[in-house]
C-alpha cells in the first residue's frame, strides 16, 4: 500500500516535531511518507513534490516549518489537497510567534489547517480524521483512541476524588 499522508518539513532539525504525527499515523495504520522539503532552500524540490503529491496517492499533507514558516502555505497554494501546518519554534523564530502567524494568516483562497505550536501528535491526529473520514477501519481506530482519551479523564478524576488534592501534591 502506498503512503497517504505526507509529512514534509522545512529542515532535519524540525524532525523531534514532526516525529510524533508520524508515531500517531503509525498507531491507527496509516501509511505515511517523511522528508525534508524547505521552501527556501529546495524550491524546485517544494514544487515537485506539492504538484506530484496528488497523483503519488497522497491525501493529506502534513508540513512543519519554523521560522518564517513559508512551507505550509506554498505548498497549499500548489495542490487542491488539503495541507496542515506545524508552527514550530525553532532557534532563529522570534519565540514561535512568527511560525505561528505565518500559516494561520493566510490569503483568502489557500487554506491550511494550522495545529498549535509544536503541534506534531495533533497534526497526526487530524491528518488520521481527514483519512478516517473515507476509510471505516481508520474511523474505527480514531473512535477507540477517543474513547482511550475519555478514559484516562475518568480515571484520573476519580483517582484525585479518591485521595483528594493533597495526594497529589508533592511533600515539602
Amino acid at each position: 500500500m502506498n503512503p497517504v499522508v505526507g509529512i514534509i518539513m522545512g529542515s532535519q532539525s524540525d524532525l523531534h516535531i514532526m516525529a510524533e504525527a508520524a508515531k500517531f499515523l503509525e498507531s491507527v495504520g496509516i501509511k505515511y511518507e517523511l522528508t525534508v522539503v524547505s521552501a527556501h532552500r529546495t524550491p524546485e524540490r517544494m514544487l515537485s513534490y506539492a504538484r506530484s503529491a496528488r497523483e503519488r496517492g497522497l491525501q493529506v499533507i502534513v508540513a512543519g516549518a519554523g521560522g518564517a514558516a513559508h512551507l505550509p502555505g506554498m505548498v497549499a497554494s500548489l495542490t487542491s489537497l488539503p495541507v496542515i501546518g506545524v508552527p514550530i519554534k525553532s532557534s532563529n523564530s522570534i519565540d514561535g510567534w512568527d511560525s505561528v502567524l505565518s500559516i494561520l494568516q493566510m490569503p483568502g483562497g489557500i487554506p491550511v489547517a494550522t495545529v498549535a505550536l509544536d503541534g506534531g501528535k495533533n497534526a497526526g491526529i487530524l491528518a488520521a480524521s481527514i483519512v478516517g473520514a473515507t476509510d471505516e477501519e481508520v474511523a474505527k481506530k480514531l473512535d477507540d483512541f477517543k474513547k482511550s482519551l475519555k478514559n484516562t479523564v475518568e480515571m484520573s478524576a476519580k483517582d484525585l476524588e479518591e485521595k483528594g488534592w493533597r495526594g497529589f501534591m508533592e511533600k515539602d
